[in-house]
């Protein structure tokens, strides 16, 4: 009678310790460990993370770390840790948790616009995705890279063009450059190059000549008209004679380009540089600036027509007035210098 009663304590005590590891273990896989207010929270794990740096980016929206910890480590994913973008979603369990952080690895949305070089393009991209600036620039500034693709220091930017891209954080910035060389080829479609073909321009200086139009007017519906211009002038052996070239020219000359310059004076017409289209003939060696689609494709469907000058529309801003000859150009030129004085802009 007496060994029943122990047999059955020991029955007793193990279903006890049974219940209790069940308990345990249920906790520690399926109640909500979270302890943000949020819907939900990211997590960036850098590609250099092991699992311990990945529980210390956790720990600000645990609730418990340690069944965190415990769980990993049965589940392998102590071991197996992968670099990204993951979403933890507001009341998750420790098992929902490690299955995000294995599989889920989210894309972003990297956009970038009209930089005026390339360091800045790799500051504004390094401000979206794990790669440094310096890497970046490293990459786009690749020697092999460059020749193999046609492109020196002056033009290297050609190849980016602005718009919203899909990437993964964690992308590396050789990837992201090749990935821009891919976006490029894929933008210059038979359409395209017919179309820079028919104007006697590569797309290189298609892009040269939008990022002038571009810097020109911020009215998507004169671009074509601008454009216009511009292209009637390379027709006529003519220069020119784009300020924002000249103000580029000065921006490199000084190695500031955080000057702003709002009135280009006659001495700057003299800078000696390729940029100067006052000075040298054709295009600049490369763009100003990255124009935006609407630039490109404005050069590449100019508006037909006969006007050679243009000048800001002191009466409509934003726009310009046309001439097809100097002598209008300079009676339109003369209203403009009158309100720009009255303004008081001298630089």
């Amino acid at each position: 009678m007496y060994l029943k009663k122990i047999l059955f304590a020991i029955i007793v005590m193990g279903l006890i310790a049974g219940g209790i590891f069940t308990y345990k273990v249920y906790h520690a896989i399926f109640s909500p460990n979270t302890k943000f207010t949020s819907e939900e929270a990211f997590v960036y794990i850098p590609s250099s993370a092991e699992f311990g740096d990945v529980s210390r980016l956790l720990e600000p929206f645990l609730k418990d770390g340690v069944t965190f910890r415990q769980l990993a480590l049965r589940k392998g994913y102590v071991l197996n840790v992968k670099a990204g973008k993951y979403a933890l979603k507001k009341g998750m369990n420790n098992n929902e948790i490690i299955n995000a952080l294995r599989s889920n690895n989210i894309p972003i949305k990297v956009s970038f616009n009209n930089q005026e070089r390339a360091e800045n393009l790799a500051g504004r991209i390094a401000s979206q995705i794990e790669a440094d600036s310096l890497s970046l620039l490293d990459a786009m500034r690749d020697s092999q890279f460059m020749n193999a693709n046609g492109l020196d220091e002056a033009n290297l930017l050609t190849i980016y063009i602005p718009n919203s891209y899909e990437f993964f954080w964690n992308t590396s910035a050789e990837k992201f450059r090749d990935r821009m060389l891919a976006e490029y080829q894929r933008f210059w479609n038979e359409g395209r190059l017919n179309k820079a073909t028919a104007l006697n321009l590569s797309p290189a200086q298609v892009i040269s000549l939008a990022s002038i139009v571009h810097k020109e007017t911020a009215k998507v519906d004169e671009r074509p008209r601008v454009a216009g211009v511009y292209l009637n002038r390379l027709r006529k052996n003519m220069l020119l004679q784009a300020d924002p070239t000249v103000i580029y020219a000065i921006k490199k000359s000084n190695g500031n380009f955080d000057t702003v310059i709002k009135r280009v004076l006659y001495k700057d017409l003299e800078l000696d540089s390729p940029y100067n289209t006052y000075k040298y003939a054709g295009l600049p060696p490369g763009p100003i600036a990255m124009p935006d689609i609407s630039a490109i494709d404005a050069v590449l469907n100019p508006e037909n027509h006969d006007y050679l000058y243009f000048v800001a529309n002191v009466e409509n801003f934003g726009y310009h007035k046309f001439a097809k000859d100097l002598v209008q150009h300079n009676r339109n030129k003369e209203q403009y210098i009158r309100w720009i004085n009255a303004q008081q802009i001298k630089r």
